[in-house]
């Protein structure tokens, strides 16, 4: 996508929250590979996917800094919750402040441990699942989720073209691109699930359970 037609879809959506485009600059200032973190576009369609699936449970695993939960549980309804993971203890001292003073810090709790290990013992059915974890372990992950996730409930996988290198031979030895390819492949041949991929940024993949 281009950079005029990026700024012009920005320009034609809801705008950014301010606390949130305060995040994303100090993610990118403060953390490597900042330009992980969701940002503008894909947060607005992650709220947006929570007001029309309307979950009273969503699953994220991956935090980084934050901004892609934050999206989600602005989404949510009044009875509504978010679990999110993240495995890098070392991000919490960044991120747990901007969740936790953020608007929505009554519907987030912000968890430090192995998602994969961890979420099956909160004995929980989710309605929704966001996937932006280790890419070495996205299958893994994926059937995690799939154990929790109730039937007819939806899953999202981010960065499932990652950069392009899906399709590029080059890469054929990053341990991080088998992985997304193994996940792909895994998921299109899963006949539990409908799913579409969607060139977004990364590549943003939408799942459905079936029931």
């Amino acid at each position: 996508m281009s950079n005029e037609l990026d700024d012009y879809i920005l320009q034609h959506i809801d705008e950014e929250p301010d606390y949130l485009y305060r995040l994303y600059r100090a993610t990118n200032i403060h953390m490597l590979h900042g330009r992980m973190a969701s940002g503008h576009l894909q947060g607005r369609l992650l709220k947006m996917l929570v007001r029309m699936i309307r979950p009273k449970n969503i699953l994220e695993v991956g935090t980084f800094s934050g901004y892609s939960a934050l999206c989600m549980a602005e989404g949510l309804e009044s009875d509504g919750h978010l679990y999110t993971f993240e495995i890098n203890d070392e991000q919490e001292d960044f991120t747990r402040p901007w969740i936790e003073q953020s608007p929505v810090a009554d519907k987030i709790t912000f968890i430090i441990g192995d998602a994969i290990e961890e979420a099956p013992k909160l004995n929980i059915a989710f309605d929704m699942a966001f996937i932006d974890g280790d890419k070495r372990t996205y299958r893994e992950t994926y059937e995690m989720v799939m154990q929790v996730l109730r039937p007819g409930g939806f899953m999202v996988a981010d960065n499932t073209l990652w950069d392009g290198h899906v399709i590029d031979p080059a890469y054929n030895s990053d341990h991080q691109t088998a992985g997304i390819e193994e996940f792909n492949d895994y998921v299109a041949h899963d006949s539990r699930v409908e799913k579409v991929i969607i060139p977004l940024r990364d590549g943003l993949t939408l799942i459905r359970k079936k029931e």
